[in-house]
């Protein structure tokens, strides 16, 4: 395997990062999942902007330019024959002393790896989480940082309750999205989205589907998977019907002509 770390394309089983990396040590840091069709990354621009803005929010720094980063991925893309594929870029903050305080130096680590596609298609049974929420007034919310621990928490409850995901509520008992998806329901013909105020991440896909499809924000409660026609879970990856909600069919508990109506939309 093929990885890009720090400006060097090489064998993943030569790399090294740091033990004092605070990537590692602390989670003190992002990443951006990018999904790879005809051997190039889709919407990228989109992800880097969203990675710029998180790093300006952590006071992170990004030590490649968007074009020095665009011909990293062609070359990693190159190097591994990759055609289809998800491509994971990962930017830590690099090694520092003991504490929580960075270092004022902080020397970033960036490293680029890319997998086999994962077609997300399948229809989900999802319960809603009773472990944990998410935190809508934190600005933590609306990034991709290296810690993914409230995901996991959720993810692990809907495997204990034989369910496919989690979906998470926020402090005030709102909709925010699932543990690696935003959420749609289609209600009396409008196609609506928790809003980022209410937790929920500023998905590549969500916006995309915000701009093209007529969707709207809207606060969700878990009473609106009574009134919804269909729910959709999407992220970079794909789009997945929600077919039941806590055992609880949703609308006559199949996909529906939404879905079907994204899934042809050959731009997102």
């Amino acid at each position: 395997m093929t990885i890009w770390l720090n400006g060097r394309l090489m064998p993943a089983a030569e790399a090294r990062i740091d033990p004092a990396d605070r990537g590692f040590t602390l989670g003190d840091g992002l990443f951006e999942t990018i999904r790879v069709k005809g051997g190039a990354p889709r919407h990228l621009s989109r992800h880097l902007g969203r990675l710029s803005a998180g790093t300006a929010l952590l006071r992170l720094p990004l030590p490649y330019e968007a074009a020095a980063l665009s011909k990293a991925m062609e070359a990693l893309i190159e190097a591994t024959g990759t055609a289809d594929g998800v491509l994971r870029l990962t930017l830590s903050r690099g090694t520092g002393a003991r504490g929580v305080l960075p270092p004022p130096d902080a020397r970033p680590t960036v490293m680029m790896t890319v997998a086999p596609a994962v077609h997300m298609t399948a229809p989900v049974a999802a319960v809603i989480a009773r472990s944990t929420r998410r935190n809508e007034h934190s600005p933590l919310s609306r990034l991709k940082s290296l810690n993914y621990l409230e995901s996991i928490l959720a993810r692990q409850e809907a495997a204990e309750r034989s369910a496919d995901e989690a979906l998470l509520l926020n402090g005030a008992g709102r909709l925010a999205e699932s543990s690696i998806a935003n959420l749609f329901l289609s209600v009396g013909g409008r196609l609506l989205t928790p809003p980022v105020a209410d937790g929920a991440l500023p998905g590549i896909r969500r916006a995309l589907i915000l701009e093209r499809h007529g969707a709207v924000e809207s606060p969700l409660i878990p009473d609106d998977f009574a009134r919804a026609d269909e729910a959709i879970l999407t992220n970079s990856l794909g789009l997945r019907p929600l077919l039941s909600v806590d055992g609880t069919p949703v609308g006559n508990g199949s996909a529906g002509p939404v879905l079907a109506r994204l899934l042809a939309d050959p731009d997102l």
